[in-house]
């Protein structure tokens, strides 16, 4: 699986779906009286340690002059993955796996809006009308007749995998991704520490297993969205990444005892039919452009 065409790299995101699925049940499973801090602490420890020595060897074979590039974006990445760890336990800790990562799949939509608001990207009646049928969608899905610190975890969880994501777009392109993994997790350590301090709870030696595994499926994951987006358009590929919806409803019925009903299906459709058609929509531009491009190719050749 090379990630070069389209089939082996929708094969590579799917696979990264289901290691993220399993990220969030390693996270459920380490309970709901978890120390959330000490928890989020021990999971930024593994993936430092995990990534180093890969790190270490890519560094080897290419050029140093880009490592003390982006610091500061690292940073605040860094911290603002705390952040979206502590949400994503407590979100975990009281909706079903299904339900949640039903609202965490809006982060797309919080991606163009804040893409918008900060970057002056154009937002099309399209992107309006995907907005409002997800935000119906989370009403349908979560049905609060009460808002609970779940559902507004689950929430801020997607508005900050977001914003996270656009601080991506001022990342230096010449440095290494696995490296700037690492250097945002490095960053994460001492605020994570310094709440797992604070949070003066005895350390829980079981938490280590959940905590390294969680840390395993979510580096499998964006090595991922590494190769499967590096060669094909985004556009073309970025669908099958909500195949996580699928495992989600899956694992959660098999391992968690979790049963979805018709309001779930109904919500979960609401949030990811209108990507789904935005998805297409650019590939058909894309490839119009593509055939343009050849139309005018071959009356210059001719």
């Amino acid at each position: 699986m090379s990630g070069r065409t389209v089939s082996s790299a929708i094969l590579i995101l799917v696979l990264g779906s289901f290691f993220a699925t399993l990220c969030d049940v390693f996270i459920k499973l380490a309970g709901s009286e978890v120390a959330i801090f000490q928890f989020t602490f021990l999971r930024a420890v593994f993936m430092c340690f995990i990534l180093l020595p890969i790190v270490i060897l890519r560094l080897y074979r290419r050029s140093k002059a880009a490592v003390f590039l982006g610091l500061k974006l690292h940073f605040i990445r860094g911290n603002m993955w705390v952040l979206a760890a502590v949400l994503l336990v407590l979100s975990l800790a009281e909706l079903s796996l299904a339900t949640a990562n039903a609202v965490f799949y809006t982060a797309p939509i919080f991606i163009m809006l804040f893409g918008a608001f900060f970057y002056k990207e154009r937002l099309s009646m399209d992107v309006v009308l995907a907005a409002v049928l997800g935000f119906m969608g989370i009403l349908v899905i979560l049905r609060p007749t009460e808002i609970t610190f779940g559902m507004v975890s689950a929430i801020l969880f997607a508005v900050v995998l977001a914003a996270n994501s656009l601080l991506i777009k001022k990342l230096p392109q010449q440095q290494d991704i696995l490296y700037g993994l690492l250097v945002t997790q490095f960053f994460a350590l001492p605020l994570a520490g310094g709440l797992a301090l604070w949070e003066g709870e005895a350390f829980q030696i079981e938490l280590l297993v959940y905590a390294a595994l969680s840390s395993i499926c979510s580096i499998l994951y964006s090595v991922s969205c590494l190769v499967g987006y590096r060669y094909v358009a985004s556009s073309k590929v970025t669908s099958a990444e909500y195949s996580g919806l699928i495992f989600a409803f899956l694992i959660g019925w098999w391992i968690f005892g979790e049963t979805p009903d018709l309001g779930l299906f109904i919500g979960s459709l609401l949030v990811i039919t209108p990507l789904l058609y935005l998805s297409h929509r650019d590939v058909k531009r894309l490839r119009r452009e593509q055939m343009l491009s050849n139309t005018r190719s071959n009356l210059g050749a001719g």
